[in-house]
């Protein structure tokens, strides 16, 4: 196997699987018009999508490491590449939440497979820096993919960025096909799902990382999803308009992420990760609060979303740490808190919008992000130093 292949073919997987997850928020405004339902309403289309990735992550990991990386890798890519197409033609709301949940049936088993594979390939010397750099690479899906994503929409209307991307996913699945290595001991052939999982719920630090990464990701969804909403909504943009302050909203993600390869190799990282959701908390209460110019807020929101995405990564490597040979099931699990917090903070922030304005998402923000920093404190101080279990 070329390993710089290998990575190559993770990096775009995870690249065009985040585009495809992302995809929603920008497009709220054009489906609740098209629908004739309200902006929180639509934005149950994304609930749909994580929903769906949360179920998928719980049930990949296990078939990874039980069956080999590359079965779960090309039959993840091939639900992504129908579900988008699938979503193009959709003629109503609940066509197209039924259509989302099979592009996130798809999308959640790409995550917890992709890093297992890298888990299994990179040193552990170097595995925060290789996770870290593939999730900036990752997350430059919000700074290129969905801003191209909504200027086709404006040009072209909502359905045609679902069509381009699962044009895009086809292409994808063909070089996974090819780069994506053949060969593997994957180990035992039984599924054993409830005895891995039990295996990593007996571990109490574990069972803490999967509630604050819950609570903090909970956060960024929230204020993810609703940002070009709020852009469109305040300001009297359009779609092509709102491209650009996206696009830098998500350079802080890129940064974020990058910054969790030398956390991740720090002995006081949940700590740092601590500190960093609480402002990026803080921020996000703010910028939704005032009342400033919109490029105050696209700045705003930069340095917020940057903070609220230094935690997962650091997770991910983590999860690989403690997981022995249950690394997929361990990320998936880890995942599943991940799609859980998309859920909830698409849907509880539906609620705390048409109850408060968007000033509600400000309060999901920085309450989540509370909780998360309080579990950590107590429960996730012998984290600090890396224990690794092969």
């Amino acid at each position: 196997m070329k390993q710089s292949r290998f990575l190559i073919a993770v990096a775009v997987a995870l690249f065009a699987g985040q585009c495809t997850w992302l995809l929603d928020a920008p497009l709220l405004v054009d489906i609740a018009s098209e629908f004739d339902i309200s902006i929180a309403l639509a934005g149950q289309v994304a609930a749909a999508n994580f929903g769906a990735w949360a179920v998928s992550v719980v049930i990949s990991g296990p078939l990874s490491d039980s069956f080999g990386r590359r079965p779960v890798a090309l039959l993840g890519l091939s639900l992504l590449c129908i579900g988008a197409f699938l979503s193009a033609f959709a003629l109503n709301l609940p066509t197209l939440l039924a259509t989302r949940v099979v592009s996130g049936l798809g999308g959640g088993m790409i995550p917890p497979n992709s890093m297992a594979a890298v888990a299994d390939v990179v040193s552990p010397v170097r595995r925060a820096e290789t996770v870290g750099r593939l999730m900036a690479f990752n997350t430059m899906a919000s700074v290129i993919g969905i801003p191209l994503l909504a200027l086709l929409a404006e040009l072209g209307g909502w359905r045609l960025p679902f069509l381009v991307v699962g044009i895009v996913m086809a292409l994808v699945l063909l070089l996974n096909w090819f780069w994506f290595p053949k060969v593997e001991n994957p180990g035992s052939r039984s599924l054993s799902v409830f005895s891995r999982y039990r295996d990593l719920l007996s571990i109490p630090v574990f069972r803490a990382a999967f509630a604050v990464n819950l609570t903090q990701r909970m956060a960024f969804f929230g204020l993810s999803g609703y940002l070009a909403a709020y852009l469109i909504d305040s300001y009297n943009i359009n779609l092509a308009q709102v491209a650009i302050p996206l696009a830098i909203v998500g350079v802080g993600r890129v940064i974020g992420s990058y910054m969790a390869g030398p956390v991740g190799n720090r002995g006081d990282r949940m700590t740092v990760i601590s500190v960093a959701s609480l402002a990026g908390g803080g921020l996000a209460l703010l910028l939704l609060s005032i009342d400033v110019p919109m490029w105050a807020v696209v700045g705003l929101a930069t340095v917020s979303v940057g903070l609220l995405s230094i935690g997962w990564p650091v997770f991910m490597t983590f999860g690989t740490e403690i997981s022995g040979r249950s690394r997929a099931t361990s990320v998936g699990l880890l995942g599943a808190s991940n799609q859980v917090s998309g859920v909830c903070g698409a849907a509880v922030g539906g609620v705390l919008l048409a109850w408060f304005g968007f000033p509600g998402i400000g309060y999901l923000c920085l309450g989540t992000v509370a909780v998360s920093s309080l579990i950590s404190a107590l429960f996730m101080r012998e984290a600090g130093a890396k224990l690794i279990i092969d």
